[in-house]
């Protein structure tokens, strides 16, 4: 099994940030996508980025990338990963938004399945994280509304559905997971912590584990 990790954004992408421009999405996700990478290597699975660069590569040529590897070792054989942090909002301001999330292409495939790895692993993973959250909650930090793990169960699983471009032009399984908000204050400095980062690298690595063993 071929692990293919994609990292959202580029240096050049405007408003992929925290509005105090502490977190910014490219560097951050760059962060964890290597992170992932060493440690699914630790384990014995082959995984390669296909983004290595810090400028910003088109979605059509981050599908090119991902579907020449599938091309090479074959479609069955790989999975995809694109890696990212959620916003509310691009405005620049503070919101009240937060929690994790993972997304598929519109159906049932086999990218359900790993979504579906990942959304149990993080309950665990961030579980301490889930803690927090009702706590600040109480203080404010989220509406009402907000939970810690977010999903979609009108079809009988959690990930959400969209026609992003890295999911339905990949050939493979693909999954693109949103952890936590960079416009919520509480989420920022989670994401920004070893205990975050820690935490967010586990998810993806117990997940994807858990939909090979399958």
């Amino acid at each position: 099994m071929l692990v293919i990790i994609d990292n959202g954004h580029g240096v050049n992408t405007a408003g992929k940030c925290s509005p105090d421009k502490r977190l910014l999405e490219y560097k951050w996700a760059r962060e964890i996508a290597q992170l992932l990478q060493e440690q699914l290597k630790a384990h014995g699975v082959k995984a390669v980025r296909i983004v290595t660069e810090d400028t910003d590569i088109s979605l059509k040529e981050r599908c090119r990338r991902a579907n020449a590897l599938c091309d090479k070792h074959g479609t069955s054989n790989c999975i995809f990963v694109s890696i990212h942090a959620n916003a509310a909002g691009g405005d620049g301001k503070w919101k009240s938004a937060g929690g994790w999330c993972v997304y598929t292409s519109p159906g049932k495939t086999k990218a359900d399945e790993l979504a579906t790895c990942l959304w149990n692993e993080a309950n665990v993973a961030l579980a301490p994280y889930a803690e927090r959250f009702h706590v600040l909650q109480a203080q404010g930090a989220y509406d009402n509304k907000q939970v810690p793990f977010r999903a979609d169960w009108s079809d009988g699983d959690p990930d959400y559905e969209a026609r992003f471009t890295v999911l339905t032009g990949t050939k493979c399984p693909a999954v693109l997971t949103e952890s936590l908000f960079q416009d919520n204050k509480s989420d920022m400095e989670y994401l920004l912590s070893e205990e975050g980062k820690a935490a967010i690298v586990k998810l993806h690595v117990n997940g994807i584990l858990k939909y090979i063993g399958k």
